[in-house]
């Protein structure tokens, strides 16, 4: 009985040996799997970050570089001599204090009318039905659809006869009346938005006695923070990197300079630039003779008219990511 007994406690001790490696062995391949993944996502992600920098981190390097450097075989990535000669000369062209004020004046302004215009005809197509509003709704897509260049001639034409060519008014003018760059996308996003909202906000609103446009400024808009927030970073965005409106509209001048106008005239004549700057007063003639050096200006000068914009993301990007999400915009 007792050999029987002994035969039975040793089986148990056996299976319950066994189950336990069986349990540790799942335990193993799960945080094997576990750590595997974990590897795997992040190599992705520094190779795709890595990606993404590489041409920002080469014009940084690029713009810390000596000039000198450009005539040395030597020097591809890390410069031999550390200087800020290039972002000196590159401003210089520029006009960079000048044309920074003028261009974030610009977009500030139009980022704010963009930001109204196109808030209310996206409120009065999601909201206020009427005979008719489809169709308009329509052409406002159609002028996402349909190329700027279709419709220079007739605006330049418009705002010759106002006498407004040469100011900075025609780009407001299109802003606040909804005809800015790529406000048939923001009117979009801002019908899409009011219409997700629900229609007990403006019904308690009507029944307190607001009218249309308190509910809209008073109700509706305070609740559409994630659009505005969108629409108005990229109204910022697209404002300041604009050169065509800027250009045919000839917003930019000697007196009223703009970082896009200045950086596309530099680019394509960057050796007069550096003349009537005084530029090549700074290097000498074997570095400014290199049309390496010319190409290296034009990065620099880029960099510059970029700076601002990635300073700006470093802030709002948290913001930006929520608004993003709240409006169900998908790239």
């Amino acid at each position: 009985m007792n050999k029987v007994m002994d035969k039975l406690r040793s089986l148990f001790n056996q299976a319950k040996d066994y189950a336990t490696d069986d349990k540790l062995n799942t335990t193993r391949k799960r945080k094997f799997k576990d750590y595997t993944l974990v590897i795997v996502r992040t190599v992705l992600l520094i190779g795709l970050s890595f990606v993404i920098l590489l041409p920002t981190i080469q014009q940084i390097l690029m713009a810390l570089r000596d000039p000198a450097d450009v005539n040395n075989p030597a020097v591809i990535w890390i410069p031999e001599v550390w200087s800020t000669m290039n972002i000196t000369i590159a401003a210089t062209v520029l006009d960079y204090k000048n044309a920074l004020i003028n261009t974030f004046k610009v977009s500030s302004i139009s980022m704010v009318l963009q930001v109204a215009s196109t808030a209310l005809a996206g409120y009065a197509f999601s909201r206020l039905r009427f005979r008719g509003s489809n169709i308009l709704f329509v052409f406002v897509v159609l002028t996402i659809v349909i190329p700027p260049q279709a419709l220079s001639l007739a605006q330049y034409l418009y705002f010759r006869d106002l006498g407004l060519i040469g100011n900075e008014s025609t780009i407001y003018l299109m802003s606040g009346l909804g005809m800015g760059i790529r406000s048939g996308i923001f009117i979009y996003i801002f019908r899409s938005f009011f219409k997700g909202l629900p229609k007990e906000l403006e019904e308690s609103a009507q029944i307190d006695g607001a009218g249309v446009f308190r509910t809209f400024w008073n109700v509706m808009l305070p609740n559409a923070r994630g659009a505005i927030i969108t629409v108005a970073l990229f109204a910022f965005v697209w404002q300041w990197n604009d050169a065509y409106y800027v250009k045919i509209f000839e917003v930019s001048t000697q007196e009223f300079p703009l970082l896009t106008m200045r950086l596309i005239n530099a680019a394509e004549r960057m050796y007069d630039a550096l003349f009537y700057t005084g530029g090549l007063e700074l290097v000498g003639q074997d570095v400014w003779e290199n049309p390496v050096f010319l190409a290296l200006i034009s990065n620099v000068a880029a960099l510059l008219m970029m700076l601002p914009l990635l300073v700006m993301y470093l802030f709002v990007q948290k913001q930006f990511v929520e608004s993003i999400e709240r409006t169900g915009i998908v790239g």
